[in-house]
């Protein structure tokens, strides 16, 4: 499959995942594109796999593609990055498992990070789910009559910059 290929069957997994689930995590990607079997994820979960990117079919030019991609179209939709533990099931101690090989912190954030929908605040100012015990843990709601910030700094500092720039 080519790149172009990949970027169509990338919007409609991805569309998918986030309905479905509510969120979009690299893993499950991987597994709706066919690139990592269900009982190799298993696997890894039970610490049978020292790492995710041994049993994912794919290398890692088009591993990190996909990654990129995703991140991207997720940020662009706006879609808020959530930091997920993944940590090992079964008996013995709950350890957090590992993506790479590397063992890069930074990869192992990448990868265990999900992409979910940012919680739409309600007129109350509580966003749905949430409750408040208490007036005082309420957020106050905006009100429709409140004056727009002054886009004015914004707008000498564009021009500062590109007087600059000449």
């Amino acid at each position: 499959m080519n790149r172009r290929d990949l970027l169509k069957k990338l919007g409609t997994v991805t569309g998918e995942l986030l309905r479905e689930k509510g969120y979009i995590s690299y893993p499950d990607v991987f597994m709706a594109l066919g690139y990592l079997d269900p009982k190799d994820f298993e696997s890894w979960r039970f610490r049978r796999v020292p790492y995710l990117e041994k049993v994912v079919r794919v290398n890692l030019a088009r591993i990190s593609f996909i990654m990129k991609t995703v991140r991207r179209n997720s940020m662009n939709g706006k879609l808020k990055p959530s930091h997920t533990g993944y940590m090992a099931w079964g008996k013995g101690p709950k350890v957090h498992l590992r993506f790479s090989r590397s063992r890069i912190p930074a990869i192992e954030e990448l990868w265990s990070t999900h992409f979910v929908r940012p919680k739409a605040a309600s007129p109350t100012g509580i966003a749905p789910g949430d409750t408040a015990d208490s007036p005082d843990q309420r957020l106050p709601a905006a009100s429709p009559e409140a004056e727009p910030p002054n886009p004015e700094p914004y707008q000498r500092a564009r021009v500062q910059s590109s007087e600059e720039v000449t």
